[in-house]
């Protein structure tokens, strides 16, 4: 069948740019190594325990918080320090250097200082000399200090040069650094988990052990974040600690009273407002169920699917192969947590079929990311956003998931019509001698019935997580319809251990993630950020959400798009509330703002991705995603200004819905001014458009957003008029040429 031949094509020509793909890859996440012999089994089980706990949490019996947040935390930590190396030499001998001096200051606590309380009022001392008499006098006092690190130092040393020789001897394992860091993690975690009441009892009163435990917990969950997600990351969390201290040495708009080392610590890892806080709850309660539901799915071969319907729906039609990358990445992105994987995934297929078809290399580069982000606000799984929407909403998640159905729709329809204008323009045609969708639906129609699953269920009141264990056993039976794709016990094992491994990271931003929503609620910079927002608005609410985006799309370009969301929810949101927009409405602009870092230059990873695969220029494919994904920077207006596409008023106590007939219009206006926008970006509607064409179809676009009945009946009746001159003005043409022809 020509389609198969399409797909070896895909296959071929994506071998070529791999080198350069996994590059825009590690950008978002550093390579694993290759662990193997006893660390293998370790890991293995550690994986693999991962799933069976979360799926028994969610499935059978609720797990106590402790637990749930702790276990999740302990099992992420422990298997980045085994599969994720260290980096580079330097790196690695100052990890060595800090555990050999952990190691001597806890050995001489035990030994000589008569336990931890002995070798903290020594610190202390120290501390006061420096504070009483200064550096030179409390260098001299230290004492016995001296000699711990002496010892600490040669600790380190050796440590570093025993991983060297191990590197060399047993290269298939962690290095000695990365299992004394594996042990640290489950130390400091099961110290959580194990003094959590008891730590909520003497919270204010936190004992020296309470500290130093506090004090290696966070720089664990620093060095989890740097090798999983690099520096950049990293040190905007060692800045939100360095926020925490020195508040009083700051400006005058962000100061404040400043805080000691032992509070900041203490705040920042044994509190639920830290690393075990919204994000480690989130995360262990919604999205790791959904990344282990994906890893299935792909695993029980229902991904096909996502290919196969999509190209027998739309690649016979004009720039067809655009047309499928935008269906398939709505389709896969649905149940991805990656803008990059759904462009990597999908794009390896859609991409090469693009630049056959004769879409120019950058622009098929950049369809497949544009479209790719939109799987982020598509429900049922809209990524780890959704989730995180709904936690701090209160709003159920089943909610959050209808709300977003129609911007969702939005989204893909601006550019699905895009492509077909950019289709249209250039004369790309469709794909011929493809199976009819009918035949497609009814050979693989069952290959959807876990999306179903989950949908169903979460309508009828279950919880995401419940619904999302569901549906992976749903994959498991669904794959055994055909035999080439049953899943026995080996490929149950690897679906589970490849989703445990997708969950890394995410999993590796909750320290950091952690670090600095509890540096804002500590310091309470988030209530002087909603005063520069408002104040720098001036009380308009566009300029505050055109702030906002700003302010997304830098945060954007050193964290991930779910740390971007949630950083700027707790900054932002406030302020906009502030100024009369519905609190799930301004998550909403948060939310989808945070995906711009990913098709919006100088970062727009998804799109470099996007452009490794088309073997296109990078920068000319960025601006030529953000040409696709414009429609990113429109919704969150909406979101402001027509709150009926929301539904109902969620501010109400209990909600309120929206009239119908107001919805409805907000709904048909808002499809209208869509394709208009969308004619606006291309310059083309039925034909080329002149330059007083496109002034109206942008005064039209405008008109349809604007909420009031004039206003959008005004602009769709330009669309309708727009449309029908271009049609006359085709008609003219063709009438002409038929009378030149006859003559």
């Amino acid at each position: 069948m020509p389609a198969d031949a399409n797909h070896a094509g895909a296959a071929d020509e994506t071998q070529v740019p791999s080198e350069k793909l996994k590059k825009y890859l590690e950008k978002e996440e550093k390579g694993t190594r290759k662990v193997g012999g006893f660390w293998s089994a370790v890991s293995a089980v550690l994986m693999a325990s991962m799933v069976v706990l979360y799926f028994y949490s969610s499935a059978v019996s609720p797990l106590s918080a402790q637990i749930h947040r702790g276990a999740y935390v302990l099992f992420t930590y422990a298997l980045v320090m085994i599969m994720y190396p260290a980096g580079s030499k330097s790196s690695r001998l100052v990890l060595c250097l800090l555990m050999g001096m952990g190691l001597a200051a806890a050995g001489s606590a035990l030994l000589a200082y008569g336990g931890i309380e002995g070798f903290d009022a020594r610190i202390a001392a120290v501390k006061d000399l420096w504070t009483d008499e200064g550096m030179w006098a409390a260098l001299a006092g230290m004492g016995s200090l001296w000699l711990v690190l002496g010892i600490g130092s040669s600790l380190g040393v050796a440590i570093y040069a025993v991983g060297l020789w191990g590197d060399r001897r047993f290269p298939n394992a962690p290095s000695l650094i990365a299992i004394l860091l594996f042990l640290t993690s489950i130390a400091v975690v099961l110290y959580w988990i194990k003094e959590f009441e008891a730590l909520n009892y003497r919270m204010g009163s936190e004992t020296a052990l309470d500290f130093y435990v506090s004090l290696v917990g966070i720089a664990i969950s620093l060095e989890v974040a740097r090798r999983v997600l690099g520096w950049s990351f990293t040190l905007i969390g060692v800045g939100a600690i360095l926020f925490c201290m020195y508040g009083p040495y700051l400006p005058e708009v962000f100061a404040h009273r400043g805080f000691r080392l032992e509070r900041v610590v203490n705040a920042l890892y044994l509190t639920q407002d830290g690393v075990f806080g919204v994000m480690a709850d989130v995360l262990a309660t919604y999205v790791i169920l959904f990344i282990f539901f994906g890893a299935f799915l792909q695993k029980s071969g229902a991904g096909r699917f996502f290919i196969d319907f999509p190209l027998a729906i739309a690649g016979q039609s004009a720039g067809g192969p655009g047309k499928v990358a935008v269906i398939a990445s709505a389709l896969f992105g649905s149940i991805s947590g990656s803008a990059i994987a759904n462009t990597v995934a999908t794009g390896a297929f859609t991409i090469p079929m693009m630049k056959r078809a004769g879409f120019k290399p950058h622009v098929a580069g950049a369809i497949e990311p544009a479209a790719s982000i939109g799987g982020m606000f598509m429900p049922p799984v809209m990524g780890a956003g959704g989730f995180l929407m709904a936690e701090l909403t209160g709003i159920p998640y089943v909610h959050i998931m209808l709300m977003s159905v129609f911007p969702a729709f939005l989204y893909f329809l601006a550019v699905l019509t895009m492509v077909h204008f950019e289709a249209k323009k250039h004369g790309i045609k469709g794909l011929t001698d493809l199976p009819k969708p009918m035949t497609i639906f009814k050979q693989q129609w069952y290959m959807a019935l876990p999306l179903i699953v989950i949908i169903v269920l979460m309508l009828m009141g279950f919880s995401p997580g419940f619904s999302a264990v569901w549906a992976t056993l749903g994959c498991i039976l669904v794959s055994w319809v055909k035999k080439e794709n049953r899943m026995g016990p080996k490929e149950i094992w690897e679906a589970m251990l490849t989703g445990s491994r997708n969950t890394l990271v995410i999993g590796a931003t909750v320290g950091v993630i952690g670090i600095i929503v509890g540096a804002i609620a500590l310091t309470g910079i988030g209530l002087k950020f909603s005063n520069i927002i408002i104040s720098l608005a001036g009380g308009k609410l566009y300029i505050a959400i055109i702030l906002v985006g700003l302010a997304s799309l830098v945060l954007g370009m050193g964290v991930p798009v779910t740390a971007a969301y949630l950083i700027t929810a707790v900054l932002a949101v406030p302020a906009l509330a502030e100024m009369g927009v519905m609190i799930v409405a301004a998550h909403q602009i948060v939310y989808w703002f945070s995906q711009d870092s990913n098709i919006t230059p100088p970062v727009c990873v998804a799109a470099y991705a996007g452009a490794a695969i088309a073997g296109s220029d990078p920068w000319k494919t960025g601006w030529t995603s953000f040409k696709f994904a414009k429609l990113l920077y429109v919704m969150p207006f909406l979101f402001a200004y027509t709150p009926e596409i929301l539904l109902r008023n969620w501010d109400a106590v209990p909600a309120v819905p929206y009239p119908l007939t107001a919805v409805a219009l907000a709904f048909f206006s808002a499809t209208v001014g869509t394709l208009a926008f969308s004619a606006m970006s291309m310059g083309y509607l039925v034909r080329r458009t002149t330059l007083l064409e496109w002034i109206f179809f942008a005064v039209a676009t405008v008109l349809c957003y604007i909420p009031g009945l004039l206003t959008d009946a005004t602009g769709i009746l330009m669309v309708a008029v727009l449309w029908w001159w271009q049609k006359r003005k085709n008609r003219l043409e063709q009438m002409e040429v038929q009378a030149v022809s006859q003559a």
